[in-house]
């Protein structure tokens, strides 16, 4: 069509264009098979991921030892677990120690401590000794902020690289957090992380337990992909941490670009994660929120 303006100049009529960001979605899998040994040597192709019910295309598919992991170590030094975590201090050093001389040369960790307030004891480093001597010196205090521990963690880890891991050390019972257990879920998912939990138990009878805070750690750790071993003693205590090292060295991580599925803009999106040999097990997070 000529312009009326310019004689003989002539107006493309162009389709309009719409520029949509798709952001990468990262998944860290951890797989077991029937006996409930770590399986480590699949590849991109045994996996299937699913958005909404949606097939995806895995873009990102890394073994964990190839990636360098970031840990924020959460101790709970509330009064409630005072005792069991004066007697568990050498065990964590152990953890630390394994897991910063047997792993990625950039592996790092952090720890923060938490009761009413908490507290970053250090940034993220790989100076064992600095992190066992401050693991010497905890201090306990009065509440419990569980969910304010993990909402922070979580900020810390967001532009991390590598994979992201929360590691809890508590009995499970939030008292004091200004966030809500739905914030604290929230925040992880949005960093990428997979929370852990150490769940020292102060009794093996439900008599005297807070039960309903450790029912809400086992949903924070198996939404995000990880999950929460019980400790009922020292040699417990061992094992746990023998177990979350177990995983970590046999993660997965997978990432794709969501296709053909519902916009959300900030919110929920589900995702299913299987493997295509049969009788293995797939612990990966439940979703993630749409930035």
């Amino acid at each position: 069509m000529a312009s009326g303006l310019w004689p003989g100049w002539v107006v493309a009529q162009q389709e309009p264009h719409f520029r949509v960001e798709v952001s990468l979605v990262r998944i860290l899998a951890t797989v077991r098979d029937e006996s409930g040994a770590v399986v480590g040597d699949l590849n991109r192709e045994d996996f299937q991921v699913y958005d909404s019910g949606i097939l995806q295309e895995i873009a990102l598919f890394e073994r964990s030892s190839e990636l360098p992991v970031s840990v924020v170590l959460l101790i709970d030094v509330s009064a409630s677990v005072a005792v069991k975590l004066r007697e568990g201090q050498a065990v964590v050093r152990e953890f630390l120690e394994v897991l910063l001389e047997g792993g990625h040369p950039r592996d790092a960790v952090a720890l923060y401590t938490f009761c009413h307030d908490v507290v970053a004891e250090t940034g993220f480093t790989r100076d064992y000794r600095r992190l066992a001597r401050l693991a010497s010196r905890l201090r306990t205090g009065a509440g419990t902020s569980l969910y304010d521990a993990v909402w922070f963690a979580s900020r810390a880890l967001e532009d991390r690289p590598g994979r992201h891991l929360i590691l809890l050390v508590t009995d499970g019972a939030d008292t004091t957090s200004v966030r809500t257990f739905q914030e604290a879920l929230q925040a992880a998912h949005k960093a990428d992380a997979v929370v852990y939990g150490i769940l020292l138990v102060p009794v093996s009878s439900e008599a005297g337990r807070h039960l309903a805070g450790e029912h809400a750690l086992i949903s924070l750790a198996t939404s995000t992909g990880g999950r929460v071993f019980k400790a009922f003693d020292l040699p417990g205590l061992r094992v746990a941490l023998g177990g979350v090292l177990e995983e970590m060295r046999a993660q997965y991580l997978l990432g794709y670009y969501p296709r053909g599925v519902p916009e959300q803009p900030g919110g929920f999106h589900p995702i299913r994660v299987e493997v295509r040999r049969s009788g293995l097990q797939v612990l990966a997070r439940s979703g993630y929120y749409r930035r």
